[in-house]
């Protein structure tokens, strides 16, 4: 993806590789990447518990009182213990007794440099990505139509101008979560197909 930057993108790459070509050095480098990323994660969930903490959640509709709000703990804190405990239980399980259950089948096939597999594919978080770049067949337009599709997410926010926070309100809204729902969903089916007409 980065290749496809005009005028810098083979140096940003090669920066990134660490090298010109992927070699150890890159391997480290997203291992530690991989590594720090939770962490960095945890940090930021823990400064949002503070802010909410101190500023309160706000109504779904909108209409926020004081004298409706409610302490954190020990109501809300008790539900939260009892979901965080749900679901390391169900990771624990799945880790623990069925670990290749989520495994995809290509994984078991044992590696030869000489035979590429058929059908190559991203995890299935990453196949509406994957369908927006191969149906660009432009390698910059398809990394633009990429960028451009997650970052209208960010306009989200500056286009709802609405008394109420809750889409129940406005019908407008609810046709266009759905879409995207439905956009989403039909892209990430097409990016699980095999590469052929009319995929």
């Amino acid at each position: 993806l980065l290749s496809a930057i005009p005028y810098i993108g083979k140096t940003v790459m090669e920066w990134l590789w660490g090298g010109f070509s992927v070699d150890n050095a890159t391997l480290t480098r997203f291992f530690t990447l991989h590594f720090l990323f939770p962490f960095a994660i945890a940090a930021l969930t823990a400064i949002h518990l503070m802010f909410l903490h101190e500023m309160g959640s706000n109504n779904p509709l909108g209409l926020n009182s004081d004298g409706e709000k409610m302490s954190f703990h020990s109501y809300y804190s008790f539900k939260d213990l009892v979901g965080f405990v749900i679901l390391i239980m169900c990771l624990f399980l799945l880790t623990l007794f069925q670990p290749q259950l989520l495994t995809d089948p290509e994984n078991f096939i044992q590696a030869n440099s000489l035979v590429t597999p058929v059908h190559i594919q991203p995890e299935w978080y990453f196949l509406f990505a994957y369908a927006i770049l191969r149906s660009i067949p432009n390698k910059l337009g398809g990394v633009i139509g990429l960028v451009m599709a997650i970052l209208i997410l960010f306009t989200l926010p500056l286009v709802k101008k609405g008394k109420f926070r809750s889409a129940a309100f406005y019908p407008l809204n609810q046709i266009m979560f759905w879409a995207f729902v439905t956009t989403f969903t039909i892209l990430t089916w097409i990016g699980a197909c095999s590469v052929e007409t009319p995929y």
